[in-house]
């Protein structure tokens, strides 16, 4: 656990080490703040549902722009197998690695609570649905993360990594849409529905807490990042 929560550290901070972690944070922030005003102002309510839909799209973008230079950078630059020389295990690393940039995109989201506390100002919100629209943000940028790190140490180019994890997250996230049902098989829709990892989210969104929701979402994190590890040991094969 030490050296998890070493490697959590100096990657964390490492994000803060130049400009593009604050760019990042402030588009984040206007857009959510945008979204925000904008269904105060046309639906006449102090609501965080327009923020909520909306989130996953964002992600789509913010979430691989976080993971796509965690492997490929080391990559490049040659420092995996530096870094793979310290005393550490392959899942220690990539666990490092992970809760890292999980830690960025909390910090993100944390920075946003002020649209809460100006939506209970305004009126009265469901903190049902916000406490379990936030729960459920967390668990679908777990799930991104998870995928795009994974991703990110398959290629040493972060433009590859990041479209590739923007690919892969959109095909998760629309599995479940009707639009992708009504073109599939009745015998499939149920599996599509339990694939989509929008599906989930919404259900979270709606203030409904479900195990299926909370497995779902563990079981797709600790498979990428069971694939990680892997890829990861793989470089000791060649």
């Amino acid at each position: 656990m030490h050296n998890i929560l070493v490697i959590t550290r100096k990657e964390f901070h490492s994000y803060f080490a130049s400009p593009i972690a604050y760019i990042f944070i402030t588009l984040f922030l206007a857009v959510s703040g945008w979204l925000f005003m904008s269904g105060f102002f046309l639906l006449g309510q102090a609501s965080l549902r327009p923020f909520f839909s909306f989130l996953p799209w964002m992600f789509l973008v913010f979430v691989p722009a976080v993971t796509m230079r965690l492997w490929a950078e080391e990559k490049k630059l040659g420092t995996i197998e530096l870094l793979m020389t310290f005393p550490v295990r392959d899942s220690e690393v990539v666990l490092g690695k992970f809760l890292a940039a999980l830690a960025f995109l909390g910090v993100s989201l944390a920075l946003s609570f002020p649209l809460v506390l100006t939506a209970d100002y305004l009126g009265e919100p469901d903190w049902g649905a916000i406490i379990g629209g936030y729960g459920g943000a967390l668990l679908l940028g777990a799930a991104y993360l998870a995928i795009g790190v994974f991703i990110s140490s398959l290629t040493e180019n972060q433009i590859v990594a990041f479209l590739m994890t923007v690919v892969v997250c959109f095909g998760f996230f629309i599995t479940g849409e009707e639009f992708v049902l009504f073109r599939v098989p009745q015998v499939m829709v149920g599996f599509l529905q339990y694939l989509s990892l929008a599906t989930h989210f919404e259900s979270m969104g709606r203030g409904v807490i479900d195990t299926r929701d909370l497995v779902y979402y563990a079981s797709v994190i600790g498979f990428f990042l069971f694939l990680n590890v892997r890829s990861v040991e793989s470089r000791k094969w060649k």
